[in-house]
């Protein structure tokens, strides 16, 4: 048993209940066994931790990424959504399981750092011969520890049938689909406690079949997984989607049976009011992710509407070749510029972003009845941030000082009780290991490019 004490604490829970000083308990079952201001009183603890000076939240929840982007960052620094995916694609024709596994733990370690106990990963590239490459990633997502999201991602549409990619990466559609269907079988684990879920993930509109889109989502339900792609990232898309499909990206997703409340859309940026209505009427999620919409150029989601709407929105840091800072911690306060840049100074609060970080996500993965919020019996996934350093000092709202101030240092990060990271330090794995992994795995991936 854990107590976290003398801690501000932000529930994030229906209630938006907050402690100025208060306690959390963590029982040997890895659940929250008790919540509240003060002291604990009664509850005998194996171990105690010292909040003074910190804040208590839920672990953050990422809803977007491609970790294996991790050995590309720093490339195409100034094209956009479509000229950065053809300046890349050769390049990750080259990975393999080795290049996969290095990103994957170095990609989770860095996440856990910035607050991230639960992340998901949008893996659509299998180029031949690659190896194992799911296998890779839930082996190094044990590695370090967080709770893992796993989508079979995939491609059909090359290049020489009016898609986007070339043809060397994409995969036969009957082989994606049968790929898709193993993965489930061999990894997901539908548990309320679960550390490893599979999810259905075809690409986009413009590298994947209509085929593909409907078998996968036929798939995906009759194996009761959740489902994901890429919507309405760019103004591209949308032109690709009218001239090929004679209809908008959601338009061209509910056609296919893509809307629903077991689907999370990663961007969502160009969405007319026909097409928030639609999301919100089906309960379809949104993954934002506006750092990575900055850095290609691609707009600003509207956020707002969709909240207002009743649309369920989580944060995503998106692939580390398109974002490549990757802190989730630090998305917070890029979700809440972005829609003050849109909708002026009350576009968002601080703690509706933190809540877009935390909940939100939760509910974009289907894991709202267990995560999210702090709350007695939910799963002690918790995220400790240090408040009373020099970048902090002086601002009295904790919530505020972690939302608009610095990425703040973790006192402690805990998945169900486990501690991952403790005094700014990943515990679960070796950090100078995943840098000379993932140095050598960016290494030869550029060399097999040349």
């Amino acid at each position: 048993m854990i107590l976290i004490e003398n801690c501000a604490i932000a529930t994030v829970d229906a209630a938006g209940t907050e402690y100025a000083d208060g306690h959390v308990v963590i029982g040997d079952d890895g659940r929250i066994a008790a919540v509240g201001a003060g002291h604990a009183g009664r509850f005998q603890s194996v171990r105690r931790v010292d909040g003074t000076g910190c804040l208590l939240t839920p672990g953050l929840v990422n809803t977007h990424h491609h970790l294996y982007q991790w050995a590309t960052r720093g490339l195409a620094q100034d094209g956009t959504l479509f000229e950065w995916l053809t300046t890349l694609y050769p390049i990750w024709a080259g990975i393999d399981a080795e290049i996969v596994s290095a990103t994957t733990a170095a990609g989770l370690g860095w996440l856990a750092l910035s607050g991230c106990t639960t992340s998901t990963d949008h893996h659509y590239v299998y180029p031949n011969e690659a190896g194992d490459l799911m296998a890779a990633q839930v082996e190094a997502a044990r590695e370090v520890g967080l709770r893992f999201h796993p989508t079979r991602g995939s491609m059909d549409l090359g290049r020489s049938a009016g898609g986007l990619p070339p043809d060397e990466v994409v995969e036969k559609t009957d082989d994606a689909l049968a790929a898709t269907e193993e993965a489930i079988t061999r990894y997901h684990d539908p548990a309320p406690d679960s550390l490893l879920r599979v999810a259905v993930a075809p690409c986009s509109p413009f590298s994947v079949t209509s085929r593909l889109m409907e078998e996968a989502a036929l798939l995906a339900r009759r194996h009761g997984v959740r489902l994901h792609t890429h919507l309405a990232e760019t103004a591209d898309e949308t032109d690709f989607c009218r001239s090929q499909f004679d209809c908008t990206p959601v338009e061209y997703a509910e056609r296919l049976g893509w809307l629903g409340d077991d689907v999370w859309l990663a961007h969502a940026v160009h969405l007319d009011d026909a097409a928030i209505a639609s999301l919100a009427a089906t309960g379809t999620a949104v993954a934002h992710c506006p750092s990575s919409n900055g850095r290609l150029g691609a707009g600003m989601a509207r956020v707002r509407e969709l909240l207002d709407a009743g649309v369920p929105v989580g944060l995503g840091v998106d692939g580390a070749a398109s974002q490549e800072a990757n802190q989730l911690g630090a998305e917070l306060r890029q979700a809440l510029y972005t829609a003050r840049l849109r909708g002026g100074p009350t576009g968002l609060t601080a703690r509706e972003a933190l809540r877009l970080g935390t909940m939100g996500g939760a509910r974009c993965l289907g894991r709202a009845a267990d995560l999210g919020s702090i709350e007695k019996g939910k799963l002690a996934d918790l995220a400790l941030w240090r408040l009373d350093d020099l970048g902090h000092v002086g601002i009295d709202d904790p919530v505020a000082a972690l939302v608009f101030g610095p990425p703040a240092t973790l006192e402690l990060l805990t998945v169900g009780g486990r501690t991952i990271v403790e005094y700014g330090e990943l515990r679960t794995a070796d950090d100078r290991d995943l840098i000379r992994r993932t140095r050598r795995a960016h290494r030869t991936l550029m060399r097999r490019a040349r």
